[in-house]
């Protein structure tokens, strides 16, 4: 009995020894854990300590670039704030989706409001954006920005603010230039567009949509260069970019990687009015001559050739003896103009103008007038299948000759409306696409325009039976009606078709 306690005793102890020998291995690697020990043994490890690859780190390397540029760009652009004063009647004719917000409104960048005031008349307010040029106060934007503004006021990075005038403006490019009465302002880099390359990267700054958004930054990439007859302005040359832009970034910087302005951000192509990744600066060189003339000359001056050119087809390549479509050709020599002088003459072929490649009617037209009136240029032309350099003195593009255009502006005034280029935005906009006009952004009341039945929002394909696609076009056909005599207008009006005749005033002439 007493072998059977012993053997009894010596099992339970060996079952004892072995569980405390397995619980101490398995604790040992880490497969059971008790609700005692140290703190150490209950820590848990969330996350990895892995390190960051070596090319991650170099991504996190630009985009410290992109914060460095932003740094250094954010204080030279400027918030504008800008205020028309307009008659009830009028404020309410220019309701959101009207003519007149192209011009200041969604898509062209004038984000505009309006709020009642004694008398019958409206504020209407308007958003954009500015580079500071000077330390002096001098501030480049678009024309669309502050034109017709009753009231400019600056908003600067360190919220302080100014309120600003008008120095010049150039409708032609959509150029301005305002002034503050300010010292030791930061004052923006200018860099060179015309060294940048498509697939680039850029920032875009400015103060989208109200002043509570102002200084955002948006990035992206050099989409396209040299873009032209897009319809925003006369004379187009734009970057396309991708960088997001929207209502209110208009006037603001286009900025490379070395924190330099190479553009003024100025319109969107959109369906719907917000950013669709189709934005268009103009390239600084066209900005800064126009800047430069207005400050220093009060206008804007540029070179002129004397010479109608047009786009060479493959049709015409082929009568004209070249191997592919290329250059432009001279179709008309103005009498005593610089290209008579040189001797150019019609059917010359214009293949190069101061070694630069002449692509088409565009690209020749902004080389001649970015030169300096007075100054040698030297033109590569193609004349009886031999290539031959002529080299000519620019003269100055004079008023145009078939009125002066004080004449045409007062004619314009007295019939009593005022007109925009249709441009693809406005068309989508008013169910224009396809045509081709200006569209009627006013009508003043009691003139020959509202009697004659002339509505806001009319588009006016011809005038006196002749085509009109642009503001320039519709002056000079509306010129050749003599104070007294009665102007056809052939109109679209949403799906209809009409004519209207106005008389102009005897007193346009005046």
């Amino acid at each position: 009995m007493k072998l059977k306690h012993k053997n009894l005793l010596i099992a339970i102890c060996c079952i004892f020894i072995g569980l405390t020998l397995g619980i101490y291995i398995a604790s040992d690697i880490g497969l059971v854990r008790f609700g005692f020990g140290s703190d150490k043994d209950k820590a848990v490890t969330l996350g990895s300590s892995e390190q960051v690859p070596e090319e991650l780190l170099q991504l996190q390397n630009t985009s410290k670039g992109f914060v460095m540029v932003a740094k250094m760009v954010r204080p030279v652009v400027v918030t504008i704030s800008s205020e028309k004063v307009m008659k009830a009647a009028e404020a309410q004719r220019n309701a959101p989706g009207s003519p007149f917000d192209e011009f200041f409104g969604d898509d062209f960048f004038g984000k505009f409001f309006r709020v009642p005031v004694p008398e019958g008349e409206m504020r209407q307010r308007g958003i954009g954006s500015g580079v500071i040029v000077s330390k002096d106060g001098y501030i480049l934007t678009n024309y669309h920005v502050v034109g017709g503004a009753d009231k400019i006021r600056v908003t600067l990075y360190d919220e302080k603010k100014f309120d600003a005038k008008v120095v010049g403006s150039d409708p032609k490019t959509d150029v301005a230039v305002i002034k503050i009465d300010a010292d030791n302002l930061p004052v923006a880099r200018f860099g060179d567009s015309r060294k940048m390359e498509v697939g680039e990267w850029v920032l875009a700054i400015g103060s989208p949509f109200s002043e509570q958004l102002e200084q955002t930054v948006t990035a992206g990439i050099i989409s396209a260069k040299g873009r032209s007859n897009v319809g925003l302005a006369e004379y187009e040359d734009f970057i396309q970019t991708d960088a997001a832009i929207n209502p209110g970034n208009s006037g603001g910087a286009l900025v490379n990687l070395r924190g330099e302005v190479i553009g003024i951000n100025t319109a969107i192509l959109s369906r719907t009015g917000g950013n669709q990744g189709i934005g268009f600066a103009i390239p600084i060189e066209m900005a800064k001559k126009v800047m430069e003339d207005l400050v220093n000359k009060g206008k804007v001056v540029r070179g002129w050739m004397g010479v109608v050119i047009q786009n060479i087809d493959e049709t015409m390549a082929q009568a004209l003896g070249l191997d592919k479509p290329r250059g432009v050709v001279i179709s008309e020599i103005t009498k005593g103009g610089p290209a008579e002088k040189a001797g150019l003459r019609r059917g010359d072929v214009i293949l190069e103008f101061e070694g630069k490649k002449v692509d088409d009617t565009v690209a020749l037209r902004n080389m001649v007038v970015e030169a300096k009136p007075g100054s040698r240029a030297e033109a590569t032309i193609l004349r009886d299948g031999k290539e031959k350099k002529i080299t000519l003195e620019l003269g100055e593009l004079p008023v145009e000759e078939t009125a002066s255009s004080e004449t045409r502006e007062k004619a314009v005034s007295e019939i009593g409306i005022e007109v925009e280029t249709l441009t693809p935005s406005l068309a989508s906009k008013l169910g224009y696409e396809g045509e081709e006009g200006v569209v009627v952004t006013s009508v003043k009341g009691g003139s020959p325009a509202q009697t004659g039945g002339i509505a806001e929002g009319d588009l006016v394909k011809e005038v006196n039976k002749e085509k009109v696609r642009s503001v320039s076009e519709y002056e000079k056909a509306l010129a050749k009606s003599k104070p007294g005599e009665a102007a056809l207008f052939l109109l679209r009006r949403e799906n209809a078709t009409l004519f209207v005749a106005l008389r102009v005033p005897k007193q346009a002439s005046k």
